[in-house]
């Protein structure tokens, strides 16, 4: 249920506006001055705030500007002047969009609903990039790009052993045998080999590359007389 804020200190306008929104299935908050909207802003992230321009106490570039201090949800200006300056006003001081009064009731719902999509759309996006990179620490592993970084220093590995890291830090603490690395990084020709000296090969040499201290390992360790895993 998308969450919305309208800010107007002529109570009709504002009426008219929760109806029709929650006719619509959103979940409507009102406030009738700058500061109350402010308030209530703190206290809840809105899917979109509807904003007036005059309102008593602060004006809604105050108020567009005081929520942009510790806020990104999205703010649609409303304004009864015509002028290009007011609508400047506001896209300078944060909003992301402006209607003009008088305004036709289904434009307002209009905008509202392309604004959460564009806004679902890029936390889609978000959140399909934080999957694709792994942080722990300093180390941060990009599983699309097939990267690895140390802070900011790339390390340049070969592609058994970003797989074998890969597969380390995509399942942390998990403790995996020689013979299970060897099966699921090589494949079951290598396992049926049963070199498994070929795994203590790479976790070496991914060490020397990865790690501050090689003997003393941050990251990959060692479960003696089992196998290795990654710590977290």
């Amino acid at each position: 249920m998308a969450k919305i804020l309208v800010v107007d200190d002529e109570k009709l306008i504002v009426k008219g506006i929760r109806f029709s929104l929650e006719q619509d299935g959103m979940e409507v908050d009102c406030a009738y001055d700058g500061e109350e909207a402010i308030e209530l802003a703190k206290k809840k992230e809105y899917d979109v705030v509807l904003l007036d321009v005059m309102l008593p106490q602060f004006d809604g570039f105050e108020v567009c500007q005081a929520i942009r201090e510790f806020s990104e949800m999205p703010i649609i200006m409303l304004t009864a002047k015509g002028g290009d300056m007011d609508k400047i006003l506001g896209l300078e001081y944060g909003a992301d969009d402006y209607i003009t009064k008088p305004f036709n009731i289904l434009e307002v719902k209009a905008r509202i609903k392309a604004i959460i999509r564009r806004n679902s759309r890029k936390s889609r996006h978000k959140s399909q990039m934080e999957e694709q990179m792994i942080v722990v620490g300093d180390l941060k592993l990009d599983k699309e790009g097939r990267r690895v970084f140390i802070g900011e220093k790339e390390i340049n590995l070969t592609a058994k052993e970003f797989d074998l890291l890969e597969l380390l830090v995509g399942n942390p603490n998990k403790v995996y045998s020689r013979e299970s690395l060897l099966s699921i990084v090589w494949g079951n020709k290598a396992s049926e080999s049963g070199d498994v000296r070929t795994v203590d090969v790479h976790v070496r040499r991914l060490r020397e590359k990865i790690e501050p201290s090689p003997s003393d390992p941050k990251y990959v360790h060692t479960k003696w007389g089992v196998g290795y895993y990654f710590r977290v």
